[in-house]
Protein backbone atom coordinates (compact mmCIF):
# COMPACT_ATOMS: atom_id res chain seq x y z
CA UNK A 1 0.00 0.00 0.00
CA UNK A 2 1.66 3.44 -1.23
CA UNK A 3 2.34 5.56 1.97
CA UNK A 4 -0.31 8.40 0.85
CA UNK A 5 -3.24 5.39 1.14
CA UNK A 6 -1.79 4.29 4.19
CA UNK A 7 -1.84 7.98 5.72
CA UNK A 8 -5.77 8.26 4.68
CA UNK A 9 -6.33 5.00 6.07
CA UNK A 10 -4.67 6.05 9.62
CA UNK A 11 -6.57 9.79 9.19
CA UNK A 12 -9.91 8.03 8.82
CA UNK A 13 -9.55 5.29 11.39
CA UNK A 14 -8.28 8.11 14.06
CA UNK A 15 -11.23 9.92 13.10
CA UNK A 16 -13.24 7.57 14.28
CA UNK A 17 -11.61 7.57 17.37
CA UNK A 18 -11.73 11.30 17.82
CA UNK A 19 -15.73 11.56 16.48
CA UNK A 20 -16.61 8.12 19.38
CA UNK A 21 -14.42 11.04 21.59
CA UNK A 22 -16.43 13.73 20.79
CA UNK A 23 -19.79 12.60 20.87
CA UNK A 24 -20.08 9.69 23.89
CA UNK A 25 -19.02 11.06 26.88
CA UNK A 26 -18.48 7.35 28.42
CA UNK A 27 -15.68 7.13 25.39
CA UNK A 28 -14.30 10.10 27.04
CA UNK A 29 -14.93 8.71 30.62
CA UNK A 30 -13.03 5.20 29.43
CA UNK A 31 -10.19 7.55 28.53
CA UNK A 32 -9.77 9.21 31.45
CA UNK A 33 -9.85 5.98 33.07
CA UNK A 34 -7.35 4.60 31.20
CA UNK A 35 -4.98 7.37 32.28
CA UNK A 36 -5.87 7.13 35.84
CA UNK A 37 -4.94 3.32 35.44
CA UNK A 38 -1.45 3.79 33.96
CA UNK A 39 -1.07 6.36 36.60
CA UNK A 40 -2.19 4.31 39.39
CA UNK A 41 -0.34 1.25 38.08
CA UNK A 42 2.92 2.87 37.29
CA UNK A 43 2.79 4.76 40.94
CA UNK A 44 2.39 1.37 42.95
CA UNK A 45 5.42 -0.16 40.91
CA UNK A 46 3.39 -3.35 39.67
CA UNK A 47 5.20 -5.41 37.63
CA UNK A 48 5.22 -5.22 33.83
CA UNK A 49 3.15 -7.91 33.18
CA UNK A 50 0.48 -6.72 35.16
CA UNK A 51 0.89 -3.63 33.74
CA UNK A 52 0.90 -5.09 30.28
CA UNK A 53 -2.81 -6.89 30.98
CA UNK A 54 -4.04 -3.42 32.87
CA UNK A 55 -3.09 -1.42 29.06
CA UNK A 56 -4.88 -4.66 27.68
CA UNK A 57 -7.92 -4.55 29.31
CA UNK A 58 -8.13 -0.51 29.03
CA UNK A 59 -7.68 -0.97 24.89
CA UNK A 60 -10.48 -4.04 24.85
CA UNK A 61 -13.11 -1.78 26.37
CA UNK A 62 -12.22 1.36 24.67
CA UNK A 63 -12.71 -0.55 21.22
CA UNK A 64 -15.79 -2.17 22.83
CA UNK A 65 -17.30 1.14 23.47
CA UNK A 66 -16.15 2.38 19.84
CA UNK A 67 -18.13 -0.90 18.12
CA UNK A 68 -21.02 -0.04 20.64
CA UNK A 69 -21.49 3.38 18.97
CA UNK A 70 -21.33 1.93 15.68
CA UNK A 71 -23.95 0.05 16.30
CA UNK A 72 -25.76 2.68 17.75
CA UNK A 73 -25.25 4.72 14.59
CA UNK A 74 -26.19 1.77 12.16
CA UNK A 75 -29.51 1.41 14.28
CA UNK A 76 -30.26 4.88 13.98
CA UNK A 77 -30.26 4.73 10.13
CA UNK A 78 -31.87 1.66 9.92
CA UNK A 79 -34.59 2.28 12.12
CA UNK A 80 -36.39 5.84 11.35
CA UNK A 81 -39.01 5.36 13.87
CA UNK A 82 -39.23 3.60 17.32
CA UNK A 83 -39.16 0.46 16.92
CA UNK A 84 -38.51 -2.51 20.18
CA UNK A 85 -36.03 -4.56 17.99
CA UNK A 86 -34.24 -1.35 17.69
CA UNK A 87 -34.18 -0.66 21.60
CA UNK A 88 -32.85 -4.49 21.85
CA UNK A 89 -30.08 -3.87 19.58
CA UNK A 90 -28.96 -0.91 21.31
CA UNK A 91 -29.48 -2.52 25.04
CA UNK A 92 -27.39 -5.78 24.21
CA UNK A 93 -24.44 -3.68 22.40
CA UNK A 94 -24.56 -2.00 25.72
CA UNK A 95 -24.62 -4.57 27.47
CA UNK A 96 -21.71 -5.84 25.59
CA UNK A 97 -19.39 -2.61 26.96
CA UNK A 98 -20.90 -3.39 30.73
CA UNK A 99 -19.73 -6.93 30.74
CA UNK A 100 -16.44 -5.74 29.50
CA UNK A 101 -16.07 -2.89 32.07
CA UNK A 102 -17.21 -4.83 34.62
CA UNK A 103 -14.69 -7.55 33.72
CA UNK A 104 -11.68 -5.09 33.83
CA UNK A 105 -12.42 -3.78 37.20
CA UNK A 106 -12.94 -6.97 38.93
CA UNK A 107 -9.13 -8.08 36.97
CA UNK A 108 -8.07 -4.67 37.97
CA UNK A 109 -8.89 -4.94 41.65
CA UNK A 110 -7.00 -8.67 41.48
CA UNK A 111 -4.20 -7.00 40.18
CA UNK A 112 -4.24 -3.80 42.38
CA UNK A 113 -4.95 -5.33 45.46
CA UNK A 114 -2.26 -5.87 47.09
CA UNK A 115 -0.28 -2.86 45.85
CA UNK A 116 -3.38 -0.29 47.41
CA UNK A 117 -3.18 -2.73 50.60
CA UNK A 118 0.25 -1.55 51.11
CA UNK A 119 -0.22 1.90 49.98
CA UNK A 120 -2.65 1.49 53.07
CA UNK A 121 -0.53 1.02 55.61
CA UNK A 122 3.02 2.41 54.74
CA UNK A 123 1.92 5.30 52.91
CA UNK A 124 2.43 6.09 49.31
CA UNK A 125 5.95 5.40 47.88
CA UNK A 126 6.08 6.19 44.27
CA UNK A 127 7.70 3.54 42.76
CA UNK A 128 10.78 4.49 40.30
CA UNK A 129 11.08 2.79 36.86
CA UNK A 130 13.37 2.70 33.98
CA UNK A 131 13.87 5.82 32.11
CA UNK A 132 13.20 3.69 28.99
CA UNK A 133 9.67 2.53 30.60
CA UNK A 134 8.97 6.18 31.45
CA UNK A 135 9.39 7.02 27.95
CA UNK A 136 7.00 5.22 26.67
CA UNK A 137 4.35 5.48 29.01
CA UNK A 138 4.54 9.11 29.15
CA UNK A 139 4.33 8.64 24.89
CA UNK A 140 1.38 6.86 25.55
CA UNK A 141 -0.72 9.46 28.05
CA UNK A 142 0.70 12.49 25.63
CA UNK A 143 -1.38 10.27 22.71
CA UNK A 144 -4.69 10.12 25.08
CA UNK A 145 -4.13 14.07 25.93
CA UNK A 146 -4.05 14.85 22.25
CA UNK A 147 -7.20 12.79 21.13
CA UNK A 148 -8.98 14.43 24.06
CA UNK A 149 -8.21 17.41 23.54
CA UNK A 150 -8.56 17.08 19.87
CA UNK A 151 -11.93 15.69 20.71
CA UNK A 152 -12.93 18.34 23.37
CA UNK A 153 -11.82 21.39 20.67
CA UNK A 154 -13.88 19.19 17.74
CA UNK A 155 -12.13 21.10 14.83
CA UNK A 156 -9.39 19.88 12.06
CA UNK A 157 -8.60 16.76 11.28
CA UNK A 158 -6.64 13.91 13.21
CA UNK A 159 -4.03 14.09 10.95
CA UNK A 160 -4.92 17.33 9.93
CA UNK A 161 -5.21 20.09 11.88
CA UNK A 162 -6.80 20.93 15.10
CA UNK A 163 -6.00 21.97 18.54
CA UNK A 164 -3.46 20.84 19.51
CA UNK A 165 -0.79 19.38 16.53
CA UNK A 166 -0.31 15.66 17.57
CA UNK A 167 3.40 15.68 15.65
CA UNK A 168 4.11 18.76 17.38
CA UNK A 169 3.17 16.92 21.15
CA UNK A 170 4.94 13.65 19.88
CA UNK A 171 8.12 15.27 18.42
CA UNK A 172 8.84 16.95 21.40
CA UNK A 173 7.66 14.50 24.38
CA UNK A 174 10.37 12.42 22.31
CA UNK A 175 12.97 15.22 22.95
CA UNK A 176 12.23 15.40 26.61
CA UNK A 177 12.71 11.36 26.77
CA UNK A 178 15.82 11.46 24.48
CA UNK A 179 17.31 14.16 27.00
CA UNK A 180 16.47 12.58 30.54
CA UNK A 181 17.82 9.43 28.88
CA UNK A 182 20.97 10.63 27.21
CA UNK A 183 22.02 12.79 29.73
CA UNK A 184 23.87 14.24 26.83
CA UNK A 185 24.24 17.69 25.50
CA UNK A 186 24.49 16.56 21.57
CA UNK A 187 21.45 14.20 21.38
CA UNK A 188 19.30 16.71 23.12
CA UNK A 189 19.74 19.44 20.55
CA UNK A 190 19.94 17.68 17.67
CA UNK A 191 16.40 15.94 18.24
CA UNK A 192 15.05 19.41 19.66
CA UNK A 193 16.00 20.39 16.20
CA UNK A 194 14.33 17.06 14.67
CA UNK A 195 11.57 18.50 17.02
CA UNK A 196 11.41 22.13 15.89
CA UNK A 197 11.69 20.95 12.04
CA UNK A 198 8.80 18.83 12.31
CA UNK A 199 6.52 21.39 14.02
CA UNK A 200 7.65 24.35 11.49
CA UNK A 201 6.96 21.80 8.71
CA UNK A 202 3.15 21.59 9.91
CA UNK A 203 2.92 24.89 9.87
CA UNK A 204 4.63 25.39 6.36
CA UNK A 205 2.23 23.24 5.05
CA UNK A 206 -0.51 24.41 6.44
CA UNK A 207 -1.56 22.17 8.41
CA UNK A 208 -1.59 23.73 11.68
CA UNK A 209 -1.51 27.23 12.80
CA UNK A 210 1.27 28.21 14.89
CA UNK A 211 -0.87 28.22 17.99
CA UNK A 212 -2.02 24.84 17.63
CA UNK A 213 1.60 23.77 16.62
CA UNK A 214 2.80 25.72 20.14
CA UNK A 215 0.03 23.96 22.49
CA UNK A 216 1.12 20.70 21.22
CA UNK A 217 4.92 21.04 21.85
CA UNK A 218 3.64 22.17 25.41
CA UNK A 219 1.63 19.84 26.08
CA UNK A 220 3.82 16.85 24.91
CA UNK A 221 7.37 18.39 26.44
CA UNK A 222 5.18 18.98 29.80
CA UNK A 223 3.81 15.73 30.18
CA UNK A 224 6.87 14.09 29.54
CA UNK A 225 9.48 15.99 31.66
CA UNK A 226 6.38 15.82 34.70
CA UNK A 227 6.33 11.75 34.34
CA UNK A 228 10.46 11.94 34.65
CA UNK A 229 10.74 14.00 37.39
CA UNK A 230 7.99 11.74 39.47
CA UNK A 231 8.67 8.25 38.05
CA UNK A 232 12.71 7.93 37.08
Amino acid sequence: MPLRKWVESANHAIEGILHAARTQRHMRYHFYAAILILMVGFSLGINWSEFVILITLSIIVLSVEMLNTSVELITNVLFRDYDERAKQIKDIAAGAVLITALGAVVIGYIILYEAVKNFFYTGLNIAKHAETDVAIVALMVVLILVVLTKAFFGKGQPLRGGMPSGHSAVAFSIWVSVTFISESFMPSVLVLVMAVLIAQSRVNTGVHKPLEVIIGALLGSAVTFLLFKVFS
